[in-house]
This record gives C-alpha cells, sequence and structure tokens, in this order.
C-alpha cells in the first residue's frame, strides 16, 4: 500500500508547535508541579533552567524534544517563564551554548520522568501488536492508525520516531495483516469450488475472451432482450 497517506495537516502537526496551546492544554501540559520545580530548579542560570523546563513540556505536549527551542511558540515560552520566575524569556538565547547542555538534558528528563526511545524494547514491540491487531479486526483507515500510535506514544512516554518512520510502520503492519486475510480466504474453497473458479479464468478454444470476463460484460444497448441476454450470462 501507499507510505504516502498523511495529511498535510498531520504531517504539519506531527512533533511541532502550530498554533499556541489553549488554556486547558496550557493546564494540562505545561503547568510545573513541585516535583517538576524541584528537579528544573537545580540547574544553573536562568537560562538552563527555563531551556530544561521548555525541554520538559515539550515532551509532555509533542512526544519529542526540540534541538531549536526559539521554536517554542511566545505563550508557551512565558506561560513557563512566569512559573520559574524568570521575567524575560529572552534568556533562552543563551540556553545550549555548551554543545552538551541540550544532550545532558534530555537524558536528565528521560532518566528522571522515565521517557524511552521508540527502538526501546518493548515499546515499539507493543505498539507493532495494538496495530496488528487494530488492522486485522477493522479496515480502519492508515491515516487513524497513524494517529492512535501517535497518541499511544504520548500516552506511554515514548518519544516519537520520524513521521516517515511511523508511516512505514502503519503500512507494514497493514500489509501483513491483508495478507493473512487473503491466505485465509484463498483457503477457504474446496477442491470442487477452486475448479470452478479456474475455468472462469480459462479462455474456452475457439473465444477470445474468458468466461470472467464474457461474465463482466453489460448489455451493449438499453433494451429488453439485450438484458435478458446479460442476465442469462449470469
Amino acid at each position: 500500500m501507499p507510505v504516502d497517506f498523511l495529511t498535510t495537516e498531520q504531517e504539519l502537526n506531527y512533533g511541532r508547535y502550530v498554533a499556541e496551546p489553549n488554556d486547558v492544554q496550557l493546564a494540562r501540559y505545561f503547568h510545573l508541579d513541585e516535583r517538576d520545580l524541584a528537579f528544573i530548579n537545580q540547574r544553573r542560570g536562568r537560562h538552563n533552567r527555563l531551556g530544561i523546563a521548555l525541554q520538559l513540556t515539550t515532551a509532555r505536549f509533542l512526544g519529542t524534544f526540540l534541538t531549536d527551542l526559539t521554536r517554542v511558540l511566545p505563550g508557551v515560552q512565558q506561560f513557563v517563564a512566569v512559573q520559574l520566575n524568570i521575567r524575560r524569556p529572552e534568556v533562552l538565547t543563551r540556553y545550549a551554548e555548551r554543545v552538551t547542555t541540550l544532550r545532558e538534558h534530555t537524558a536528565l528528563i528521560k532518566e528522571y520522568y522515565g521517557y524511552h526511545e521508540f527502538g526501546d524494547f518493548p515499546w515499539s514491540f507493543r505498539l507493532k501488536r495494538l496495530l496488528y491487531t487494530r488492522a486485522w479486526l477493522s479496515n480502519e483507515r492508515p491515516g487513524l492508525m497513524f494517529d492512535f500510535a501517535t497518541a499511544w506514544l504520548l500516552q506511554n512516554k515514548v518519544l516519537l520516531p520520524g513521521a516517515t518512520t511511523l508511516v512505514r510502520l502503519v503500512s507494514e503492519i497493514r500489509e501483513r495483516a491483508n495478507q493473512r486475510l487473503w491466505k485465509k480466504l484463498a483457503a477457504l474453497p474446496d477442491s470442487w469450488q477452486t475448479a470452478r473458479v479456474t475455468e472462469l479464468l480459462d479462455i474456452p478454444e475457439g473465444q477470445r475472451t474468458s468466461p470472467l470476463e464474457q461474465l463482466k460484460k453489460g448489455p451493449v444497448t438499453v433494451s429488453g432482450p439485450a438484458f435478458t441476454e446479460a442476465l442469462e450470462r449470469y
């Protein structure tokens, strides 16, 4: 099946800030509780505290870390900065001046909050099993399966893989489910039924088309005799 089933909206929304979060989203994903503040305040410098706080809240909201925190929308920056008593979010420009800072902070967040990489066992295995079950039980559109997979990864604190990786995974699982279905259907006919189907595909001697092709043809002219002739073919 094609692997380009994502809509433009899905492509734009995946792992990115597109619009300012609403009040409910701010309260759910960007509020810092006492545990968060205790973790964040261990960092030196306002820029580092704001930076690691935005990495943490971004992981909660988008399911990924950002290499460039200037892509965090102004409303989010301000909402988080206020909770840290930082008046000017502009200090964020100093964040990650050291090459290792970003790597260190993401590692600390993963360890402290229990985030996982997509390739870590058993997370990708569990997702594959869930997607296969859905593909087998229903003819769900691939775009919906992609959204389900994204939501499941967020819920289970599994960092999002690249969009192409997830698209390919959904496509492969749907293909596996379809192959299994066709094998089961192909095993249903007995030998007599199989022979009858084969006869429909064989072109009789002296004919140019198979019986199946003849059955596909409708009446050439819409008339009573032509319609009757078509019925007789069936």
